[in-house]
């Protein structure tokens, strides 16, 4: 019997971009069955319509509601499928075949509780917007399947090599259904993947990411928000596996006088706009490295150090 992929889509003023997305996920050459499964946190400008035009049930949560982890459990709660592909509204699949990719490692081994997807950088990014994505797992041109794992063995890798270990990204990612009733997405404010990724390889599951799969997806967002974005990822690090990127008041100094200067050199490659592209490589340069640094120390010391909002 041919299975029912249901695609779960959170969505927040998603904008006319988001049609290039449903356009692409509609252009699939898989033969599975799908639905498509929204979630919206209070969209004003067409969104829910736009996801209504294209056959998807639509779900709410308040405005200001939002929650990585417990909006999609909610909108889990609701799929019909066997497996659920989890996709950001600004994640765009890039050929008629990511589906099919993304789903072959789950269909064929009934050990693998997800998968995920390979992340591009759109082509309008900056350069230093596509240096970074370039470094993160899901951007590797290698397959990887990892797990299980027991406790013992968790317990015996370095910090690093358990985030490494862990790495999953619900940018793009299929999930098994039945894996998630046993082991939903906690509630936390960002790092539900990884999280997520921990339990069920230490449950006792495999993890897979497929190169094949890919979708573009990128973000130039701005210096205020990389600084609360890293102070809250880096906080998860260090709860979730122990990890310290920037431990020190003295690594934190050296952390930025390296960093400084290696993203003004990688932003000046810009054609245009330049000198701007400069000056916020530079402040990002001290904003990401200050965010490691006090998130994980909050970790630490059980007490915020810093506002975050939106994120």
């Amino acid at each position: 019997m041919t299975p029912l992929v249901s695609i779960v889509i959170p969505s927040f003023n998603a904008g006319t971009g988001l049609e290039q997305v449903l356009c692409a996920i509609e252009s699939q050459d898989s033969e599975v069955r799908r639905e498509l499964v929204a979630i919206d946190s209070g969209s004003t400008d067409g969104t829910i319509e736009r996801l209504r035009q294209h056959g998807a049930v639509v779900l709410n949560v308040p405005p200001g509601g939002f929650n990585h982890g417990e909006t999609r459990n909610a909108a889990l709660s609701a799929v019909r499928g066997a497996f659920a592909v989890l996709l950001v509204q600004d994640a765009v699949p890039a050929s008629s075949t990511w589906l099919a990719a993304l789903l072959e490692p789950i269909l064929n081994d009934a050990s693998v509780a997800g998968s995920f997807a390979r992340q591009v950088a759109a082509p309008d990014a900056s350069s230093l917007t596509a240096h970074y994505l370039s470094h993160w797992v899901a951007a590797g041109e290698q397959h990887r399947a990892i797990g299980p794992f027991t406790h013992d063995d968790f317990d015996r890798m370095s910090p690093a090599d358990r985030h490494a270990a862990c790495a999953f990204d619900n940018v793009c990612s299929c999930i098994r259904v039945s894996v998630w009733r046993e082991h939903p997405f906690r509630r936390t404010a960002i790092a539900e993947d990884l999280e997520w990724a921990r339990d069920v390889l230490l449950a006792g599951h495999r993890l897979v990411y497929t190169p094949a799969a890919v979708v573009v997806h990128s973000h130039e967002r701005n210096v205020k928000y990389e600084l609360q974005r890293a102070y809250l990822v880096h906080q998860r690090l260090q709860a979730l596996f122990g990890l310290s990127t920037i431990p020190s008041v003295g690594s934190l100094l050296r952390s930025i006088l390296s960093t400084v200067p290696a993203n003004a050199r990688i932003a000046a490659r810009e054609r245009t706009r330049r000198t701007r592209a400069v000056l916020r490589a530079a402040a990002l340069g001290v904003a990401m490295p200050l965010g490691q640094y006090l998130g994980a120390r909050s970790a630490r010391e059980g007490r915020e150090l810093l506002r975050t909002t939106g994120i």
